[in-house]
């Protein structure tokens, strides 16, 4: 598949079956979290791998919805502010770089054929507890990864029109 066709075939996967994940993909897509582009190339961030076997309870303490423990696997994308190139105006750019490595991780496993769903909206201190981070660590995105269950599935996008602006 064309970099074109996967980017069009990325979706938020709410539904998995509880097939594993076969490690070479698993190893291929925390790669493409290895290899993503970080400011000044600091690489200050962590990928935390978690099955989700006998830790569905647990899990469900950070985010509460049942599709979020059916997958295998939950990897969450924590960045290292104190680590992080920091912009003249002080804008630290941890949370850029842990958006682009979670990016990766997520283009790869579609190209794999796994499925995968952004979440920002988690309880951080339950993450902080659950996955076992240094304090120095930041939780910033979390995905299941797995196979859906559903490959159905229609993107909703608006215009170009409506979203970039030419001067």
């Amino acid at each position: 598949m064309d970099f074109f066709e996967l980017v069009e075939q990325r979706h938020s996967v709410r539904g998995y079956r509880s097939d594993p994940v076969e490690p070479e993909k698993l190893r291929r897509i925390l790669e493409a979290a290895r290899l993503a582009p970080t400011a000044a190339n600091r690489q200050a961030f962590r990928v935390i791998a978690l099955p989700t076997a006998q830790r569905q309870a647990e899990l469900k303490q950070v985010y509460g919805r049942d599709w979020f423990v059916e997958a295998p696997l939950v990897l969450a994308v924590c960045a290292i502010p104190g680590q992080s190139w920091v912009r003249s105006d002080g804008k630290n750019y941890s949370d850029v770089d842990a958006a682009i490595v979670m990016d990766h991780m997520v283009l790869a496993a579609t190209a794999l054929g796994l499925g995968t769903c952004w979440i920002g909206a988690f309880d951080a201190a339950a993450a902080r507890r659950v996955f076992e981070l240094d304090p120095g660590w930041e939780p910033v995105l979390l995905s299941p990864l797995g196979y859906a269950r559903d490959d159905s599935f229609k993107k909703q996008r608006k215009s170009l029109e409506e979203l970039v602006v030419y001067k």
